[in-house]
């Protein structure tokens, strides 16, 4: 509900793929969009592509959002604190790339401390899981001898990295993950990760805010570039940090 009377929530139609303009999103819940639609690769990239992503619970229909401010990581310009950039250094933990991509969905979903659900369903899961197939969907891993210990998962369209989500069962191991996905994609030339919505942690890590007008004007650009190697290498370069 919203105490905007002029605010409405847009119902969509299943069987043609299309969302409202993002300005229609409601200001509470922040960015609330549209309800419907569903989780099929068509209606994912047209999501996306326009900087709306999925979320919802088990007991709610498909809810779609686009919050303002948008949190966003920009590769070129992020710097990692001196405790993270150390235990990169000490060499804990390997990194790989799409090796690990259901267990990384996995412990994502795995409810949280003080939570009692998810919000990746098996719906959700299941469709990620066909966005992987597709090439679409990528995850990183941080291993710990042979166990996995933390990572995160995220969609790649053009030359944009969207993130969904990240776990860690170890110390710093989804930092550790992230920051070299972070050096990996500016490699390639990535210009945005989006966070869709802040926290202390992506804080921590070098995320900042801007407006859905400016989120999106960085993202029509770089939706349209060349976009990242079809395949991802199974490790990240062995040069990501030479100077770090």
């Amino acid at each position: 509900m919203t105490d905007n009377a002029n605010e409405i929530l847009s119902l969509l139609d299943p069987e043609q793929v299309g969302f409202p303009d993002t300005s229609a999103a409601l200001h509470d819940p922040n960015g609330l969009l549209a309800v419907g639609g569903d989780l099929s690769p068509e209606w994912l990239l047209a999501a996306y592509r326009r900087g709306i992503f999925p979320w919802f619970s088990d007991d709610q229909p498909i809810l779609w959002w686009s919050p303002s401010p948008r949190c966003i990581v920009r590769p070129e310009s992020t710097t990692f604190s001196r405790s993270l950039r150390k235990v990169i250094r000490q060499g804990r933990y390997t990194v790989t790339f799409d090796q690990a991509f259901a267990q990384v969905l996995d412990g994502c979903a795995a409810p949280r401390a003080q939570e009692s659900g998810t919000w990746i369903t098996e719906d959700m899961r299941d469709a990620y899981l066909e966005m992987h197939q597709l090439g679409h969907a990528h995850s990183v891993e941080a291993w710990l001898d042979d166990d996995l210990v933390g990572g995160l998962y995220g969609l790649a369209i053009g030359r944009v990295f969207f993130g969904e989500s990240m776990f860690h069962r170890a110390t710093d191991a989804s930092k550790v993950a992230f920051a070299h996905l972070v050096r990996q994609l500016d490699q390639w030339g990535c210009r945005l990760i989006d966070c869709q919505v802040t926290n202390p942690h992506l804080q921590s890590l070098g995320a900042t805010e801007v407006s859905r007008a400016d989120f999106e004007d960085l993202l029509a650009r770089e939706v349209a570039s060349t976009g990242f190697p079809a395949t991802w290498p199974p490790r990240p370069a062995n040069t990501l940090f030479e100077r770090f």
